[in-house]
């Protein structure tokens, strides 16, 4: 399968080992609430394809049940960051809105969140839901890194990326091989339609 660039740089923001997962071909969902800054119809995936954003804090490893090898690299206060390093880059391939507990509990076994974590998002508000992106990641050929912008902070879910980045995505590989992401994505279509 070969990679068709977007026409713009955008960043989906995540946590960091969460996006190391995803890159790695640990897991191929993303679970999401959505930000502060979503608006009043709250999260929505507004982009076909987009860079993976790491984002950090000091207890993320604690809230996961995988930690990636390099777990150890620094990541300074949002309001002290320096710079932006990239990774990786995922297609959307479906997604799902879960009302049912039920169907996350049986999610479980596809993804790197702690259980705790993921029932504290999905009755976060009036309506206990969260809503489940299939997504087909890729490794960038090299780490891309670039200042950081004020404009990447807070608690929002998208961000505009410079546009050079789109040249990497040339050279992109899969995180998984075709027949591992066509298994893997089958069994969360099963467990979800």
């Amino acid at each position: 399968m070969s990679l068709v660039p977007p026409s713009s740089a955008i960043g989906f923001k995540e946590w960091s080992f969460v996006c190391d997962s995803l890159v790695q071909g640990v897991q191929t969902m993303v679970l999401r609430k959505g930000g502060i800054h979503e608006g009043r119809g709250g999260f929505e995936w507004k982009h076909q394809a987009f860079f993976l954003f790491p984002t950090w804090f000091h207890t993320q490893g604690e809230k996961l049940r995988w930690v990636p090898e390099n777990a150890q690299r620094a990541f300074p206060p949002e309001e002290e960051r320096t710079s932006v390093d990239i990774d990786g880059f995922a297609t959307l391939e479906h997604v799902w809105k879960v009302t049912d507990w039920a169907k996350m509990e049986a999610l479980a076994p596809l993804h790197i969140w702690n259980e705790d974590v993921v029932k504290e998002r999905f009755v976060y508000d009036d309506e206990s839901c969260l809503h489940i992106a299939l997504v087909r990641a890729w490794k960038l050929p090299q780490r891309w890194s670039f200042p950081y912008s004020k404009s990447y902070g807070g608690c929002r879910s998208w961000v505009n990326l410079p546009e050079e980045g789109l040249a990497l995505l040339a050279n992109a590989t899969p995180a998984l091989k075709d027949a591992t992401w066509d298994e893997t994505a089958g069994r969360l279509q099963s467990l979800l339609d």
